[in-house]
């Protein structure tokens, strides 16, 4: 699924109905969403995401020092904030669709250090936060499902389930989830194990539930959680679906794997 997607061509278009969703929301709606966030800090956020990750990408920052150095200001008024995101969002599209080789070294907070990671986790912002604006404006749009597809094993394996190098998971025996999208055919094995390790940052010891992709065609597991590839990526997201989630199979795996993604993410 990721090889054929055109990530550069889902962030112009998320980028752009991102853009005129919060064009036509009221001046002083709130995010239902984000609550703690109005449409004028919504519009920002993804500004600054944007105008970062070109930065990165122009500059050829490689490492965490360089990277803190990048700063933004924000504008005083929605004007201002709409002329901005409009500078950064064509930014970070000119400068990746000039960087076509997605092994091209990228400073990133993944272990994933390279353009490509960039590209892909800027597609999938995008297309969550054009969701975001447009629920703010009382809209809603259909999401691609194939995009939507490589969103839920991208939220799981790197949202969710990309752990830091310095611990080690440990899966444990017959703890595993499908999760199946009724509508692109496209499946996913997960397995529910111990994240457990010293965290350099703080030397304190850390053991949690946590998660890993196993093989998107590697058979049933003790449960089964499945809808379409759009409604399982807002879940994941924690944005509303179309339509509910289906749950069947080992209720105590459901639910150690629902607490696990329960964990918040913008």
């Amino acid at each position: 699924m990721t090889a054929s997607l055109d990530f550069d061509a889902h962030l112009a278009r998320e980028s752009a109905r991102f853009a005129k969703a919060l064009r036509a929301a009221p001046p002083d709606a709130r995010v239902p969403t984000c609550p703690d966030w109005d449409v004028d800090d919504l519009l920002w956020h993804l500004a600054k995401v944007q105008a970062f990750w070109a930065t990165i990408v122009r500059d050829k920052i490689i490492d965490v020092a360089q990277a803190e150095q990048v700063d933004a200001v924000r504008p005083d008024d929605r004007s201002g904030l709409f002329a901005y995101f409009d500078r950064s969002s064509r930014g970070l599209q000119t400068v990746l669709a000039a960087t076509r080789d997605d092994g091209t070294p990228a400073w990133t907070w993944s272990t994933d250090q390279t353009v490509g990671f960039i590209r892909r986790r800027q597609a999938h912002e995008a297309l969550i936060h054009r969701l975001d604006a447009e629920l703010t404006a009382g809209l809603r749009t259909p999401m691609d499902p194939a995009l939507c597809a490589d969103g839920v094993v991208e939220v799981l394996g790197v949202m969710y389930g990309g752990a830091p190098p310095w611990g080690t998971f440990a899966p444990v025996d017959g703890r595993t989830v499908q999760l199946a999208a009724t509508d692109t055919g496209d499946s996913w094995l997960v397995a529910l194990g111990r994240f457990t390790g010293i965290d350099p940052a703080d030397d304190a010891a850390v053991d949690e539930s946590d998660i890993r992709v196993l093989d998107r065609d590697s058979g049933d597991g003790a449960a089964r959680i499945s809808g379409t590839a759009a409604d399982l990526d807002c879940w994941l997201w924690h944005r509303p679906t179309l339509r509910p989630i289906e749950r069947t199979g080992d209720t105590n795996v459901l639910a150690e794997f629902s607490a696990v993604v329960a964990s918040p993410i913008n």
